[in-house]
Parts: structure tokens; sequence; C-alpha cells
């Protein structure tokens, strides 16, 4: 008999699954959160249909929002009929925060947010039958990191200025400061050797940087402002993973690092990044080095946000390459 209600442990509001932009939030059991924690996710298209595979986008940061990356959900599927969701990690949007955890490195580890993917896919019903994922920048080295432990049900994998190894990445940013006005760089080196990186003329300097190598449009797409006023409303998870220095990462990510595990990757990969992209080629090589099945794509009027940027091009590459082309 066709199940009606969802799950007890789904709790479903709007339209419902299997609608056009369902909503709904799921419990994720998380014992050292000392409190309900719930993933909000919003499903576009019917992931009901089995005989389209499902595409779950993650959003970057660590603690960014939906936001960032709804305009790849909404791209493929509206324009290419691909059913997709996308949600708010824990400690994100509109998913369980958890501010009393600020500055645990030990809680905000990235099995957590693996293990709320996979709780997210079975409440969903798509984790045995299949489904895609797309990452974006975090959301990237999230999806990587996820995809080595060879999950099932998992089909297609596509990295969007992510980065391979965080070393490698702090190279390329250094590289992009160089090339800065000297003034910029300065600017920005003082008030990070200060510790005053609060401070309005270091968030100008760092605007600075960020309209070359992170959005290259002005004034911002309104998709960028929210993820960015979400992580203002609660820098938890990105204080505690990325730090509060913006251009360099002094959180727990510092030390991140997939290259020995990238071979056990199986599923076909797409790899993409800007030609301005703060994720440099130095960082995003790897990718293409030890997995297997990967095509790397590289666009030519980007920097981090290619979906924004030249979201034409991206979402036809993209969609091409989910619906199995190469």
């Amino acid at each position: 008999m066709a199940q009606t209600t969802p799950p007890p442990d789904r709790d479903v509001f709007a339209k419902g699954i299997g609608a056009e932009d369902s909503r709904g939030k799921v419990n994720f059991d998380v014992p050292r959160a000392g409190k309900p924690c719930k993933t909000w996710y919003k499903v576009y298209g019917d992931i009901s249909d089995r005989s389209i595979t499902p595409t779950i986008v993650l959003h970057g940061g660590p603690g960014l929002s939906h936001w960032s990356v709804e305009p790849i959900a909404a791209g493929i599927a509206e324009q290419y009929s691909l059913p997709t969701v996308v949600y708010d990690q824990v400690g994100c949007g509109s998913s369980t925060h958890l501010p009393e955890r600020n500055g645990d490195v030990s809680f905000w580890t990235i099995q957590l947010f693996i293990d709320e993917l996979h709780n997210l896919l079975h409440n969903l019903g798509v984790h045995d039958s299949g489904y895609n994922l797309v990452g974006h920048s975090w959301g990237g080295m999230l999806a990587a990191s996820f995809a080595i432990q060879k999950p099932k049900g998992l089909k297609r994998l596509v990295l969007h200025s992510a980065t391979a190894n965080v070393t490698l990445f702090a190279k390329g940013v250094q590289e992009l400061r160089a090339a800065l006005p000297q003034d910029v760089q300065e600017t920005l080196s003082k008030h990070e050797e200060a510790g005053t990186v609060d401070s309005k003329e270091y968030m100008s300097a760092v605007t600075e940087f960020g309209a070359r190598h992170i959005c290259r449009i002005s004034p911002q797409p309104d998709s960028e402002a929210k993820a960015m006023q979400s992580v203002f409303a609660d820098p938890t998870v990105y204080f505690t993973m990325k730090g509060k220095t913006h251009l360099d990462t002094t959180g727990s990510l510092k030390t991140f690092d997939l290259t020995a595990e990238l071979g056990n990757i199986e599923v076909p990969t797409l790899v993409t990044n800007g030609r301005h992209d703060v994720a440099q080629d130095i960082s995003v090589y790897p990718f293409f080095e030890h997995i297997r099945q990967v095509k790397w794509v590289q666009f030519a009027d980007s920097s981090h946000v290619a979906h924004l940027e030249e979201p034409d091009r991206f979402l036809d590459v993209v969609t091409r390459f989910l619906k199995g082309g190469s």
C-alpha cells in the first residue's frame, strides 16, 4: 500500500514530499547536543519518482545556509526537470542552532555532518534507491568526505569550487593576496597580526578580496547576501571550523586533507572551479589526480560562484553530467 503520511520522525509542512517546492524538517539524533535537533530541507520536483535520480545540493561555509546554493537546485529542477533537494546543515539556517557549542571542535566534526546527510537521505527515502550529490565549497569537501566512505546509493558526485587540501588552499590564497593592491595587503596583515579582524577596515579589505575571488558580481546577488546574513546571525559553525580571519583557516579544518583517501571514491565525479576562484587549481588538482572517474571543468569568467557568475553554462555542464553525459 502506498504511504500517504510521512514517517513519525519527519515533520513535513508546505506541500509535502513529491510536490513542487516541498519543505520539511527531519529529526536528527545528536546525543551530545543536549537537546533535540532537526534538519530543515526543501525539495524541488518529485523525489518519489524512482525513474529519475534526485540530486542533493550541499551548501558551503561551513556555517552558511541553503540560500547559497538554492540557485543550483532551483535551476536544475526548473530548467532541466530533475528533482533536487537543498537543506540547512545543523547549526545553520532553519535547522537547529547550537551556539552553546561555539568553539567545541570535538562536537563540530566532519563526521557529524556525514551522519546528518545519511539521516536526511534515509528520511527522504532515497538512501538506498539512489541519489547524486552536488557540493559547493565546504559542501564539496563534505560531499567528498562522504563519498570516500563508499555510501550505498551514491550515483554521481559534483565537487564545485571545493578544495582537497587546506594547506594547498592556503598557498593559493597567498598567491591571490600577493596580487592585491599593496595597501589592501597591508591592511589584511596588520589586523590579522593584531587580532582585530572584527574591525571595519579589515572587513573592507576582505570585501576587496571577495570582489575578485569570491563573487565578481556587483551588487551581490540576494542568495549570497542571505547566506552571509545567516553566518553573521550565528557564526558558531563558521568560527569553530573555519576561524575568524576569513582568508585563512584557523579552525578545526586547518588540517583537512583528503589526498590519501580520494582513491576510495568510486562514482563518476565532476570537479569544477573558476579561473579567478579562491579555490585555486593547486587545491583542486588532487581531486583530478586521485579520483578514478573524474572530469574537471573550469569556468573562465568566474570566481567562487560560477553558478551565479556563469549560470547558464554552469547548469548545462552540471546537468549533462548528472544525466550521465560527459
